[in-house]
This record gives structure tokens, sequence and C-alpha cells, in this order.
């Protein structure tokens, strides 16, 4: 035998699947079979190891170490099989595709252009999860993620570079001329978003302009903070991708157009769109509607 230290083959899916949910029940589950044949072949495997693989609890199975090593292997030897055996049968991969995107740009931008998409790949079953920050695919159950690159991405995932991130300040169009200035923004109010408390600075930063207001406000969420804001409330900084909508149907104004902050989104994949025509297709009418942004952004850039 060339592979003396291998453990027997049929524990390795039952391993991988407990490993994976830290659960037998949800690995019977999952492979269609009894807790008893999962926990039987755990035990096989451990036995044949030598090593114990879990930490067993009254009501909790916690993976070793040693098992998540093992279980990450176990992973990338299926997934190298599968790519193989769908390469050589010629057979498309078929079902649905579940995303995570950013909330607000899932309300603001994606969700719009859902038409457009069952117009132009109507048989692609997309699901859509709103998520935002690092992410683990495999752990969440999710075949790809559209990310701001405003943290390092995995490097087992796959990347594709779909728009850059710009900024600007945005207001009702009515208050534009009393907020503006030649050397930046003088508001009554300064609108901010809790999960990117540095946007003002950002866009200090990048542009050299100054920003004052009388007094600030805080939302929880860019898409609050961009309907007060649409409301008259104030002025915050907005990217391009989620007041494109906005701006063409008149209820904000950027009087300092929009400048890029150094940051891009990318559609993250746990295989490349090489590999799965569905990814493909989803990638190639993403890009066709990140073009369509770009575009329109050189037309409204000041």
């Amino acid at each position: 035998m060339r592979w003396p230290d291998l453990p027997p083959l049929n524990t390795l899916l039952p391993f991988e699947a407990t490993v994976r949910h830290a659960s037998m029940t949800a690995a019977a589950q999952e492979l269609h079979v009894t807790h008893g044949a999962v926990s039987r072949q755990i035990q096989n495997l451990e036995r044949a190891l030598g090593v114990t693989l879990f930490e067993r609890g009254t009501r909790t199975l916690r993976p070793t170490p040693e098992a998540r090593q093992l279980a990450a292997a176990v992973r990338d030897a299926l997934d190298q099989i599968d790519t193989a055996a769908r390469l050589i049968s010629r057979r498309p991969v078929t079902g649905p595709l579940t995303l995570s995107c950013e909330p607000t740009l899932l309300m603001r931008w994606l969700i719009p252009r859902l038409p457009d998409l069952k117009a132009h790949a109507p048989d692609l079953d997309l699901h859509l999860s709103a998520g935002g920050g690092p992410l683990h695919l495999e752990r969440d159950n999710l075949d790809l993620a559209i990310r701001r690159d405003d943290f390092p991405f995995p490097p087992d995932l796959s990347r594709a570079y779909l728009f850059a991130e710009r900024i600007g300040p945005v207001c009702r169009p009515d208050l534009a001329p009393g907020v503006t200035s030649p050397d930046g923004i003088a508001a009554d109010v300064l609108l901010h978003t809790a999960t990117r408390r540095g946007a003002w600075d950002d866009w200090r930063r990048v542009t050299g302009m100054t920003a004052a207001g009388d007094s600030e406000q805080t939302f929880e969420h860019f898409y609050l903070t961009l309907k007060a804001a649409a409301a008259g409330v104030g002025t915050t900084i907005g990217p391009y991708a989620l007041v494109h909508d906005d701006l063409v149907q008149g209820q904000l104004a950027a009087p300092h157009g929009f400048v890029p902050d150094g940051t891009g989104y990318h559609l993250l994949s746990r295989r490349p769109p090489e590999e799965d025509s569905r990814i493909a297709l989803l990638l190639s009418w993403l890009r066709g509607q990140a073009a369509q942004l770009e575009g329109t952004h050189g037309r409204r850039d000041q």
C-alpha cells in the first residue's frame, strides 16, 4: 500500500461533517445516516489514529486542534476530487448559490438590480444573505460574498475585483448651496454612521478639504444615515454605490463629487469562477453592473 498511514476512508466524511458542525446529530442529518453510525465511525477513526479528536461534554462536542487540522486536509482533498470528477464528467454545476452582501449595499445597490439579473440569467438561483465584515464561507454555509477590502480576506478564497469605493458628502439637493464652500463642507449637522465612524476623516484625508458642523448625529446603519440626509436632517459621507440611485432620482446631491478612498469591493467565492459556470455567470453580470456604476460616476464626479 502506497499510503500506510491513511485512516479508514469511510470514516472521513462523517468526521469532516462532525468537525464542521461541531455536532454528530447535524453531521448525521447532512449525510442521511443515524447518529449512532456517525459516532461509530468517529470512534473507528480515533482508534486508527490513536488520538482523541473531540472534547466531549454533556451537551457539547468540541474538535481538538488535531481534529481541525485533519478536517482541513480532508476538505482540501474532497474539493480536489470533486473538481476532478466534474471536469472528467463534464457535468455543469447546478443548484442555488448563496451570496452574502453587506446590508446597505444589498438593499441600495444589488436588490434594485435583481430584475436585470433575472433577465440576464433566468436559470440562476441566487439566495441572498445580509452580512458584513470578516467571514468564513464554509462555516456559514455560504458560496459567495461581496465585501469591501478594509480587512484581510481569507487566503483560501477566490477573489474577483468589482469596483472601487468612492466617497463624497451628500445632502438634500436644496441644502447643497448652503453647506458647500470652496474649501469643503460647513453644515448645520454632520451625520455619522456607527459602522464607519471614520468616514468624514477619510474624506478630509483624501481631499484635503475641511468639514465642520454646528452639531453631529450618529445612526446605527448607513441605510438610516442616508435616509436622514435625504430627509434634510444633515450632511453625510455617501459611498457612491449606495447613493447612486438617489442621485439619479434627485433625492440627494453631491456638491463635491466623489473620490476613491483606496478600498474596493470584491466577489469572494469558495471555488474560482472558471470551475463553476454559475459563479462565472454571476461575476460577468456583476462586472457589467459595476462598469455602469463606474461610467455614471465619471459623469457625476467633480
